[in-house]
């Protein structure tokens, strides 16, 4: 067990040799020896895979598929069906996929959260969670390495070199270590039930409240605790982007979002759900009036 950022990496050193690369929604990373190339995903089918974009990424190099679902920072929540899309192509080209499913439990407006790892029988999958976000225990830094392999395709030599990085980098202390089982298996439901009520609750605030705001297109998730908004920057014309329009929306009111470019989203932004909704309230409310002010008034928007 250990630190969950870096269960992808202990892949990325046990079976991934220099100069290969691995494909990752487009989302910044520090690559070092390993090269990542990104695909797209698509704003306006709740942010699934552009799959034809994810095929034209591949090459003879690469080596693995990295996976988010529930995502951060888009929110989405992958179907069986698109989830068994991706399967295909990874299975066509002999691609391992690495399943981000640390917000596994977030899941919010009666939609179903499946593991890529439930539906694959030849694809091998490995599976990163953790306490982190279940249980709102961010600081205690325990996640683990699931491996689903049926066919056996991750030889010896490959679990052995997993087993000895997971551990090498342990995160969490003793004492951590040791009450797992008891958090596993003790914390009511009725904990969980409430945090995901309060998380759709914020949601449709959010989106309710944001979706008044002139130039904003706020894009209701369907899991994790995010939500990405789109800032039609044409009726925005004094600001140069997303980033722009986000410093002086900070200077102006206040309000601190999170710019798309951080994500390799331009002309989106990112706000948390997590805060109380007093706070969420006059957020957007303070969001309302920066894009009254400043947005072309000549403009049509729709």
């Amino acid at each position: 067990m250990w630190a969950h950022d870096i269960e992808p990496d202990c892949y990325n050193s046990a079976c991934i040799e220099p100069g290969q690369n691995i494909l990752d929604k487009n989302k910044e990373k520090l690559g070092g020896y390993i090269i990542y190339n990104y695909y797209n995903l698509l704003p306006e089918k709740n942010w699934e895979v552009d799959l034809k974009n994810l095929e034209d990424q591949i090459d003879d190099k690469t080596s693995a598929l990295i996976l988010l679902n529930p995502s951060n920072p888009c929110g989405s929540v992958y179907t069986e069906k698109h989830l068994e899309d991706i399967l295909r192509l990874s299975l066509k080209y002999r691609l391992p996929i690495i399943a981000d499913e640390i917000y596994e439990k977030f899941v919010i407006f009666e939609n179903k959260f499946t593991s890529v790892a439930a539906l694959s029988k030849d694809v091998p999958i490995l599976v990163c969670s953790g306490l982190t976000k279940r249980f709102l225990v961010p600081g205690w830094r325990m996640g683990w390495l699931v491996i689903h392999d049926r066919q056996d395709i991750f030889n010896k030599e490959i679990r052995k070199g997993l087993r000895n990085l997971a551990g090498r980098l342990l995160g969490p202390n003793k004492l951590i270590q040791h009450a797992l089982p008891t958090i596993l298996k003790s914390v009511p439901q009725s904990f969980f039930d409430s945090v995901m009520s309060f998380i759709e609750s914020q949601a449709k605030l959010a989106y309710e409240e944001l979706g008044q705001a002139p130039g904003l297109n706020p894009i209701l998730p369907q899991g994790a605790m995010y939500m990405m908004i789109e800032i039609k920057m044409s009726v925005f014309p004094q600001f140069r982007d997303e980033l722009e329009f986000i410093e002086r929306m900070y200077s102006e009111q206040s309000v601190l979002c999170i710019p798309g470019q951080c994500f390799q989203f331009p002309n989106y932004m990112r706000i948390v759900l997590t805060v109380p909704e007093h706070i969420l309230r006059e957020a957007c409310m303070r969001i309302q009036i920066f894009c009254r002010d400043h947005v072309m008034r000549e403009s049509n928007i729709n």
